[in-house]
């Protein structure tokens, strides 16, 4: 990744920190939240610095290391009355400005693509129309959390769209990746991921936006079957 210009890094650090402080006001400043994700993003640091995400072949292929984790930890929250607790308290009007993190991280798939990194199918100009999210996420904020001016029903439209585009990103990106199973992009496959801080995409960004949507959701469903 040595021929990437030096503008291209810092999008990705910087978006890094901005999903991480605004989850960290949105979890009401929570410090083993913010302990257990410097550690994570420690720890893949190191892996993605190594090239150990680099080596492609077998099945499961190591790039799993990054998102299963973090979606296990999800899940776990749902199940325990301790994550629970956290996310009921958890203010989902920062949770929803959180997702305009999706618009510079997209910005720099885009140039990622220009520098032979990433395919043009994971980009706002292949099947990748995340951005989307990104730039509605603060008409949503100000007229579903401040002017109070739209249905709840909206506001769960608008998260599920959202899910599904960042899971129709996430997809992609897999399938576009030199693994085994690889489905597209064989031309330019999506190796940019495999190195730092790349990977800090899939390993923070991208886990923490798919929670603050299914926090969202989790409290507009509570909240629509409260009489």
């Amino acid at each position: 990744m040595e021929h990437l210009p030096l503008y291209i890094k810092p999008i990705f650090i910087l978006s890094t920190l901005l999903t991480i402080l605004l989850l960290y006001k949105a979890t009401r400043y929570s410090k083993p939240i913010i302990i257990v994700i410097v550690l994570w993003l420690v720890i893949q640091s190191i892996l993605s610095l190594s090239g150990f995400y680099t080596v492609t072949s077998g099945i499961p292929p190591r790039f799993a290391i990054l998102l299963f984790p973090p979606v296990i930890l999800i899940a776990l929250c749902f199940f325990t009355s301790k994550g629970k607790t956290a996310m009921d308290r958890s203010d989902v009007k920062i949770l929803t400005l959180l997702h305009t993190v999706r618009i510079p991280v997209e910005l720099g798939l885009y140039a990622l693509y220009l520098h032979h990194a990433v395919p043009e199918i994971m980009t706002f100009e292949g099947r990748n129309f995340d951005i989307l999210c990104g730039l509605t996420a603060p008409f949503v904020y100000y007229f579903g959390y401040i002017r109070n001016v739209l249905s709840r029903n909206i506001l769960i439209v608008w998260n599920m769209v959202c899910l599904l585009l960042l899971a129709n990103i996430v997809l992609t990106a897999v399938l576009s990746a030199p693994f085994a199973f690889q489905q597209f992009a064989f031309d330019q496959p999506n190796i940019a991921l495999a190195y730092f801080p790349f990977a800090w995409l899939p390993c923070c960004i991208v886990p923490i936006v798919l929670f603050a949507h299914l926090v969202s959701l989790r409290r507009l469903f509570i909240a629509s079957v409260k009489p």
